[in-house]
């Protein structure tokens, strides 16, 4: 079966990003060769209406069919709010806890972020998790791409 990988937007704005690019374009490849399966939500798409336009027309080097797009619901939203009442993140990353939301509803493989403060971080990604196990969602493994490829090269 082949992974299913939400990506936020810093992954996509990483492509342009010297500290980033190496690892969200081997990300990138792994898409558009249909290894894996990107996957974006509403979300992410209305963070990328604030980017720059050579930003936003990353995401559409993808190919449709190894792209899919999924939505936040009263459901997710009720689950971010969780998050921010257990104190996951704060109300001001609400976005944030928002992607998590998304992404623990519909049993993504892995969320890809390069957000360290209120993402990728290993005492928020205990708390995300112990709320999704908490009301009867599973575990989401949170990773940077450079993670997540990295332990692909071990392999």
């Amino acid at each position: 079966m082949i992974q299913r990988i939400y990506i936020d937007t810093s992954v996509i704005g990483g492509c342009l990003d010297n500290e980033f690019e190496e690892w969200s374009n081997k990300l990138f490849e792994e898409f558009k060769a249909g290894r894996k399966i990107a996957v974006i939500s509403d979300i992410t798409l209305d963070e990328l209406t604030e980017a720059p336009e050579n930003v936003q027309k990353i995401i559409t080097t993808i190919p449709e069919k190894y792209l899919e797009m999924i939505t936040s619901s009263q459901e997710s939203e009720t689950l971010a709010e969780l998050y921010i009442k257990e104190g996951a993140v704060t109300r001001k990353s609400y976005e944030d806890a928002l992607h998590i939301a998304v992404a623990t509803i519909d049993s993504i493989s892995v969320l890809a972020s390069w957000n360290f403060k209120h993402i990728v971080n290993l005492d928020r990604i205990r708390l995300y998790n112990a709320v999704n196990m908490k009301n009867g969602y599973s575990i989401l493994e949170i990773r940077s791409p450079r993670e997540i490829l990295k332990s692909e090269d071990d392999e």
